[in-house]
């Protein structure tokens, strides 16, 4: 028996996460959730998974909530501060890292100070302080499990290799839902047209982020820090059936991949039932009624996250922040119907061609990093 805390668990991979509870109650038990706006969902969700503390992102929402759940033995707590308590309460051996943005950068590093294992499925955790999560989790021996279906492609492809051995990563991409556009195409894009992903089932940000290929880009980011791979060493291949999730070649030319139909159960069960793989009642791939799978370039040019990215990995320091914040502020503006789809691009450019860059930032130049990207947007854009 594990017993988990999920950060965002009202959201897309949340959400998921407690379907793969459900579906293995004698393995997987849920001691603390957490979510943002949500809370009648957050409420329906103690309900059934009973857990000792819940936490919101408001007070006033928490202070409802206590009312409405004074029937049932729950602490509720809100803010920064009940996160990094949820993160190293004593009851729980995984944290679920399922929230958006750079929020789970501080209770992330307090869980694996307090020897919590990571399923981690927040990109900003490891785009932004990598270089301290990871030799943070060295030193006490905690475990980063990739949530990704990618991550967990390549993870599961590395399982029992040898790293010296690996040439090259190719982590996949469907290649969005305007895959083959023009720049011209995409001026006319709204964002009702881009949440419209053709194979996973998303939140509004990242489906966003792969029609742009950002989303690629922040996986190229985290790839990189997860498995001690130079960025010129981690190529992204168009797939766009996304039947192969992603995989890893070696040096004597050997390629392993990871196949399965788009469910993102899968990587999430994986990484909470490790080393252990239990038994899923998800659909099997029909390889005669699947005939072909396609490979192709990603289209840089067009679709610019993705070189951007690259850009921010070999700069370092500060420069991912500075990638990450402005395209989380861009993809706002967005969805606000504020600015428009190729703005997304102008937005990140102008961030990181003008503001200065911490090198070895630690979590405080971090954070500052990202609210001087904030007021730029603010004030450029409103």
């Amino acid at each position: 028996m594990k017993n988990i805390a999920v950060l965002g668990s009202t959201g897309s991979i949340g959400t998921q996460t407690l379907e793969v509870v459900s579906a293995h109650p004698d393995l997987l038990r849920v001691k603390a959730l957490s979510c943002g706006r949500n809370v009648s969902l957050l409420e329906r969700q103690i309900r059934k998974y009973r857990p000792v503390l819940a936490v919101t992102a408001d007070e006033k929402d928490a202070k409802d909530l206590r009312v409405r759940l004074s029937d049932l033995p729950v602490r509720i707590l809100s803010g920064m501060e009940g996160l990094r308590e949820m993160a190293v309460m004593p009851e729980t051996d995984v944290l679920v890292t399922a929230i958006v943005g750079m929020i789970g950068i501080l209770p992330t590093l307090d869980a694996i100070r307090a020897g919590k294992d990571i399923a981690l499925a927040n990109k900003e955790t490891l785009v932004t302080a990598g270089h301290l999560i990871m030799p943070l989790a060295r030193e006490k021996k905690v475990r980063i499990l990739p949530v990704d279906s990618e991550h967990s492609a390549i993870f599961q492809s590395l399982n029992g290799e040898d790293h010296e051995a690996v040439e090259e990563i190719l982590l996949t991409c469907s290649g969005g839902p305007f895959r083959g556009m023009t720049r011209e195409q995409l001026r006319q894009i709204r964002p009702a047209d881009a949440l419209k992903h053709p194979n996973w089932n998303m939140g509004r940000k990242i489906t966003i982020d792969s029609a742009t290929l950002v989303n690629k880009g922040l996986e190229v980011l985290e790839a990189r820090w997860l498995f001690d791979v130079p960025i010129e060493r981690i190529r992204v291949v168009v797939q766009p059936q996304s039947i192969i999730h992603s995989m890893v070649q070696f040096k004597d030319g050997g390629v392993i991949a990871q196949l399965g139909v788009p469910d993102m159960k899968l990587p999430i069960q994986y990484a909470l039932t490790w080393p252990r793989r239990e038994a899923m009642d998800t659909p099997r791939l029909d390889f005669a009624a699947l005939s072909k799978i396609t490979f192709e370039d990603p289209d840089e040019e067009t679709f610019r996250g993705l070189s951007f990215a690259r850009r921010a990995g070999r700069t370092g320091g500060t420069m991912p922040t500075v990638f990450n914040a402005a395209n989380e502020q861009a993809v706002r503006l967005f969805l606000e119907e504020k600015i428009g789809f190729l703005d997304i691009y102008d937005v990140i450019e102008d961030c990181m061609d003008n503001l200065p860059v911490t090198e070895d930032p630690d979590t405080d130049a971090i954070l500052a990093a990202e609210a001087e990207v904030c007021r730029r947007i603010e004030s450029r854009w409103g």
